[in-house]
This record gives C-alpha cells, structure tokens and sequence, in this order.
C-alpha cells in the first residue's frame, strides 16, 4: 500500500512557510513520510525552511531543488513551495547527494550511486530515481550519461534542473536540512509494480538545417561558418518579427532551437547574445549537431504535457498512478504565460485525482525505456509512482 499527499504554501516566510508543510503532511499521511520531495522558490531561506518543515512532520529523506514556479493539481504560483510525501510498503527508498558537478563529475556520480539499494533489495524489480541537479553548473547532459553507465543501465531517471525564479544566478539542490550548489541530488525509487516516465514537446522545425560549426560548451559561437545570432536574425526576417540583440529573450522564447537527433528534436533555448554574435544557450549543443530554429504554440505544448502524461501511464502497466511528479521548463511558463495553467490541468485531469505536483525547472531529465533521453529545454517531462 502507498500512501501518498501534495501540500503547498504561499506563506512567504522561511520558517512559517516549512512548519505550513509540515503540518499538512503529517495531517495527510499520519504516520512519517518514507520521503518528501521539495521544490522551493528563490525567495526563501532555505535552509530554515527545510529544518522547520524537517521539525514538522519528520520525514524519513528530505531532497529537493529551488525552483521557476511551484504547482499541485489545485494550485499554482510563483515565489512559493510545493511538497510531494509518501510513505508505502511497496516502494523502497534511499537518497544520495554529489558534490563538485563543475570540477569532478564522475565523483559526483559515484558518491549519489554509493546510495543507492537496488542491488540487496531482491523483492523490488522496478528501478529509478528522481534526479536533481545545480543546471547552472552545465554538463547535465554528461551528468545523466555517467548516471546511466555506473548504474549498468538498470534503472530509469527523471527530474531537472533547479530553478531561481527566472533570476539564472544561483541554484540549489535540497538534501536533509541542508541546500548545496554545485551539486546533485537522487531519490532512488526502488518498487514492486512499475514506475511510469513519459517525455513530449511540441516544437517543430520553422527554418532550414544548420551546421553548429563552433561551440563553447553552452557558447553557441557559429552555424554554417557564420554567426550563430545572424541566422537568428535572418528567421525574425522572415517573420517581420523583431530581436534585438541588447534585449532577444522575447523572441528567443518563440524560437529556441532543436537538435536533430534522427529520432526526434532535442530542444535548447538560447539566452542571450554576445558581442561576437556568439548566442549563449541553457545547455550544451554538440560541435557539428544539426540544427533547427524551432515553432510551437500554446495548444501544442498542452497537447505535449498530454502525451507525455499517456506515456508514463502506458508504462504502468495497468497499475493506477498512485502520484505525480511533473516538470516543465521556466520557459515554457514565460511564454505561456497564464495559459500555463491550461497545461497544468491537463496533466490532473488525466491523473483521475492522483496526487501530483510539479515545478518548472531549468532543463528536464528524462531516461527510459522507449523515449528520448537525456537533458532537455521545453520539454515536459512526467514521472508516475505507482498507488
């Protein structure tokens, strides 16, 4: 049995804000949670929030990230918080924290998966684990590669990010009582029914391939010889749309670009333009990737929440979803704009009441059987724990 329940706070306070939390959990579960997940705004102390929610209702981990936008099925909102808690006889738990992403991933890597159980826990099969990550120190691609290899690619992974509000200067990850930059956090999920992780975006191509023919990590310097911000402004052309390169993020969040995978589009979305014209973008993009500047709409990235809440269910097997974890990117939510909600309750309305919550995130992290995996931008990203 799996007990599970969502609680949220607008309480803007740090200490009245984690004891508010607390306090609904304990009343909705009774017993101590087996975990709580916690996704916090910027505007928080973080780590009197987590003592005094840690003080309220006594959870057996922790973890969490700062975020972009908290959201459950019954609220949304900006500058808040949000818990997801569960505690059942049929999930097994551990949690463990990497410190150092920038310098010594490997390291990071080895020290969260040194936590993890699924190798002496023989009666639980399904394996996976919510992964979150300091975006701002880069490398989140590699980060979910190395994941994949030192676990021999026995089990899944969904997360993000970490959020600030939009601000891109200072992201944290939440494990115990303690928040780190720098770091990595995982909730191993080791389970006796199936694990449900689906992945959908709604971005299709709206210009020409290009070459990336020079690159800097997330430094997009050239496409096709030239520029990168000139093939840029050569799509607001065709538009009769405008960027500006002192001020692009308003056209940019209308057209962020997609690598061409073969299998699919792996979306970036760049932030800002350098005096060289060099365009700096949330994730790394691969030297010699194929490209394209990419359109959506907000009918499609509803619809793109919607398949990837059907997928995650399709990969329970018939099992009902007992809660949800959803993320999508701060992105989506500033071009949205109120509209975002409309995706928020799609994803509820599927759920048929399970518990879900959710927050946006500076990339998403997703890697399962049968989707597209790895890190991306704009893209939703939906992980089921059984009931």
């Amino acid at each position: 049995m799996t007990q599970t329940t969502a609680v949220y706070t607008d309480c803007t306070e740090s200490g009245e804000a984690g004891e508010h939390l607390g306090r609904q959990i304990r009343e909705g579960l009774g017993d101590p949670a087996d975990a709580v997940i916690l996704f916090a705004s910027s505007r928080f102390d973080y780590e009197t929030l987590l003592s005094s929610l840690h003080a309220a209702c006594q959870p057996g981990l922790l973890v969490g990230a700062s975020s972009a936008g908290e959201f459950t099925s019954t609220r949304r909102g900006e500058g808040t918080a949000c818990a997801l808690a569960f505690r059942s006889s049929e999930i097994k738990v551990a949690a463990g924290l990497g410190r150092g992403v920038t310098s010594d991933r490997s390291k990071a890597v080895q020290d969260v998966v040194a936590a993890f159980r699924g190798s002496e826990a023989h009666g639980f099969p399904y394996r996976s684990a919510l992964v979150m990550t300091d975006a701002l120190a880069g490398h989140a691609d590699d980060l979910v590669d190395q994941l994949t290899v030192r676990t021999a690619g026995q089990y899944q992974f969904a997360g993000g990010g970490a959020g600030d509000d939009a601000q891109f200067s200072r992201t944290h990850v939440f494990f115990g009582t303690k928040a780190y930059t720098d770091a990595v956090v995982a909730l191993e999920v080791l389970s006796m029914k199936p694990t449900g992780i689906g992945v959908g975006h709604g971005w299709s191509p709206a210009s020409e391939a290009f070459r990336v023919t020079a690159v800097e990590g997330t430094r997009l310097i050239s496409l096709n010889g030239m520029p990168a911000v000139e093939a840029f402004e050569a799509h607001a052309r065709s538009l009769q749309q405008d960027l500006r390169r002192d001020a692009p993020l308003p056209f940019f969040l209308h057209n962020i670009l997609g690598i061409d995978t073969g299998d699919g589009y792996r979306l970036r979305v760049p932030l800002a333009v350098a005096g060289d014209g060099a365009v700096t973008c949330a994730a790394e993009i691969p030297l010699g990737a194929r490209v394209h500047i990419m359109k959506t709409s907000s009918e499609s990235a509803v619809d793109a929440a919607r398949r990837a809440t059907q997928a995650a269910l399709q990969r329970l097997h018939g099992h009902k979803p007992g809660a949800a974890l959803l993320f999508d990117c701060v992105a989506t939510r500033l071009r949205m704009g109120d509209q975002f909600g409309f995706e928020v309750d799609s994803v509820a309305a599927m759920l048929d009441g399970a518990t879900f919550v959710g927050c946006n995130t500076y990339g998403q992290i997703a890697r399962a059987e049968g989707q597209f995996g790895g890190f991306h931008n704009c893209t939703a990203v939906v992980m089921l724990l059984p009931a």
